[in-house]
């Protein structure tokens, strides 16, 4: 494998290892203010990598078809929104048991739910940049190295606050912050593993790689509008969410357009 396809595969995770890490440095849970700019961010960065890394790189590799180019980007971005509907209904969302009493078991379920959460976050972003990585490797003029990195590196920064997210919590609840830590870079193992796995089967039928670029898109957009906008949006100063999902969508436009 390129060398620098391995190390684009791990920056996202070591972005979420990052944020798990915050564990040791920060005595108590994120302020709620910085959680909402943090969440906003991240959907702002993965709004625009599926845009410009995924969606319309989808649509030029279907640019024999013509006036039909759009047809495997449509199909393949409503595949993966529906495949995480499939996963929504497999695993019930955090915030659906956030009011109930905060019993011993109720912990647990909050504790195992949140990992749960952020894991299927990860992996349609895993995807995303394996896709990504297939499509360079089999020389597809559209996707260059340096456009693949930026799409690794705008994850890795999106990654960040989501191992946070989960660490603190985990060491608020009375976890010991090494256990915090290692839940927080267990949710992200799932990306790399699924890069990896999406590099191989792709590789083997180049055909569907607009079709696959675009289930990831539509994957990860299906993940922002259902669980980080409504986490941005909530409470008091929703604009906080807003304005950093304008900061992490230019940022990422700029990475994609400029390395690209």
């Amino acid at each position: 494998m390129d060398i620098n396809v391995f190390y684009g595969i791990l920056i996202p995770f070591l972005g979420t290892s990052a944020g798990a890490a915050c564990v040791f440095f920060m005595k108590k849970n994120l302020n709620e203010q910085i959680q909402r700019a943090l969440t906003g961010f991240a959907a702002g960065v993965m709004v625009a990598a599926s845009i410009w890394s995924l969606l319309i790189p989808a649509i030029e590799q279907s640019s024999g078809l013509g006036k039909l180019s759009f047809v495997p980007a449509a199909v393949g971005f409503w595949i993966g929104v529906l495949f995480l509907l499939l996963l929504d209904h497999m695993i019930p969302h955090l915030h659906q048991n956030s009011n109930k009493a905060e019993g011993p078991k109720s912990k647990l379920q909050r504790t195992t739910m949140l990992v749960l959460a952020v894991t299927l976050h990860n992996i349609p972003e895993g995807m995303a940049v394996g896709v990504v990585y297939a499509g360079y490797l089999t020389g597809h003029a559209q996707i260059t190295i340096m456009g693949a990195m930026a799409l690794s590196i705008g994850i890795a920064i999106q990654n960040f606050p989501e191992g946070a997210i989960i660490s603190m919590p985990l060491r608020s609840e009375g976890m010991g912050k090494t256990k915090a830590f290692a839940g927080g870079v267990l949710s992200g193992i799932v990306e790399p593993v699924g890069a990896v796995l999406t590099i191989l089967a792709a590789g083997l039928i180049v055909p569907a790689l607009p079709y696959l670029l675009s289930f990831a898109a539509g994957a990860m957009l299906y993940v922002v509008v259902e669980e980080l906008i409504p986490e941005m949006s909530a409470g008091e100063h929703s604009n906080i969410g807003t304005l950093f999902f304008a900061v992490g969508f230019s940022l990422m436009m700029i990475l994609d357009v400029a390395l690209g």
